[in-house]
């Protein structure tokens, strides 16, 4: 039991960091760079954001596979399947990180040598630009649809393995999927309130504070 405690609160305090690294890199970081279609200009004069955004990105991809292999032991107690699953989303997700990453990256040096030939500017060279914006939106969002099946897994094994309180799993199930609603309209182009993301927020910074301060239940095997 006291094992469970440590090894929750070691995964909340990663969790919380990948919570807390999301919001920075996109709503603050990144933020400019998203939002806008002309981005040469902007990931100019965010260079070191950008720079930053990616190494925190990393880093995030990196702690939520920590977590997956610190939760290993525990939940294949209770489901060896979805265990191993939880784990190879982890990994999936983080390769989408890079892969965001790379594009991020992509679009900043293409934005200098944009810069270092605005004069000579072809009608090439605005196209490519148009290019690699939506193929960074294209990516980003697909990113934002993978990062949710870890999630999902990772609430729906505390679901059946009942090693949290059921409100949070669940709470935490009905998030994602209002999350993964929410990327998918926007993907297919449609027009999807936001603020159905609110509960993921909600979750993702209220759970790992809980397993902070409370740590993971002792449960038998399910199997």
């Amino acid at each position: 039991m006291n094992s469970n405690k440590k090894t929750g609160r070691i995964a909340g305090a990663l969790l919380l960091f990948t919570f807390i690294s999301g919001v920075i890199i996109f709503q603050v970081l990144q933020s400019s760079v998203l939002s806008s279609k002309d981005f040469s200009g902007i990931a100019l004069n965010n260079e070191n954001n950008l720079i930053l955004s990616t190494i925190l990105g990393t880093f995030s991809g990196i702690a939520s596979i920590i977590v997956s292999i610190l939760l290993l032991p525990i939940f294949k107690k209770q489901h060896y399947n979805l265990a191993f699953l939880y784990v190879a989303f982890c990994i999936v997700n983080f390769v989408a990180i890079m892969i965001d990453n790379h594009n991020v990256l992509e679009m900043l040096e293409f934005s200098k040598a944009f810069a270092q030939n605005a004069n000579e500017a072809s009608n090439s060279l605005n196209i490519m630009k148009t290019v690699l914006s939506e193929k960074h939106l294209w990516t980003h969002y697909f990113y934002l649809l993978i990062s949710t099946f870890p999630v999902f897994v990772l609430y729906y094994t505390l679901f059946v393995s009942k090693l949290v309180p059921k409100i949070l799993s669940v709470f935490g199930l009905i998030a994602v999927l209002l999350m993964f609603i929410q990327i998918t309209a926007t993907i297919f182009g449609k027009n999807v309130s936001g603020n159905i993301m609110l509960p993921m927020a909600l979750i993702q910074l209220v759970f790992p504070i809980w397993l902070i301060i409370k740590g993971l239940k002792a449960a038998t095997s399910t199997e």
